[in-house]
C-alpha cells in the first residue's frame, strides 16, 4: 500500500458515499523528528474494513486505524498525536525516532445516519 494523490482520496471518497458508505479519512498533520511519512499523506478506512493510502505502516498504521474505527462509530473527527520517541520505538520494534500528529476526519453521506 503506498501514498495516494488528491484526486484519489475524492474519487474514493464520492464512490464511497454513493454506496452510502462511511469513510474515515487520516491525514499527517504535522511531523517531528524522522517518521515514516511527511506532512499529507493520507490513508482512508472504509466502513467496509478496506483502506487505501497508508500514513506510515506497522504500529502507527494500527493505531491509526483504531482511532477510524471510532470515528467511524461516532462521527467524531479528531487530531490524534502519534509518539515514536527512541524509548517507545525500542519497545515497539520502530527505528524512527520522531512525533507525527494525524488528523482522523470522519466522513458520511449526506444520507446516511450514525449508528
Amino acid at each position: 500500500m503506498g501514498t495516494i494523490s488528491a484526486s484519489e482520496v475524492y474519487c474514493l471518497i464520492g464512490e464511497a458515499h454513493e454506496r452510502g458508505e462511511r469513510v474515515v479519512v487520516a491525514t499527517v498533520a504535522h511531523t517531528r523528528g524522522s517518521t515514516p511519512q511527511r506532512r499529507g499523506a493520507k490513508m482512508l478506512f472504509f466502513e467496509s474494513g478496506a483502506t487505501a493510502g497508508t500514513v506510515g505502516g506497522g504500529c502507527i498504521e494500527a493505531e491509526v486505524w483504531a482511532e477510524a474505527r471510532e470515528a467511524l462509530r461516532t462521527g467524531e473527527s479528531r487530531l490524534h498525536k502519534f509518539s515514536l520517541t527512541a524509548e517507545a520505538a525500542s519497545e515497539e520494534g520502530m527505528v524512527c525516532g520522531g512525533v507525527m500528529e494525524i488528523f482522523i476526519d470522519a466522513w458520511q453521506p449526506h444520507n446516511a445516519a450514525l449508528i
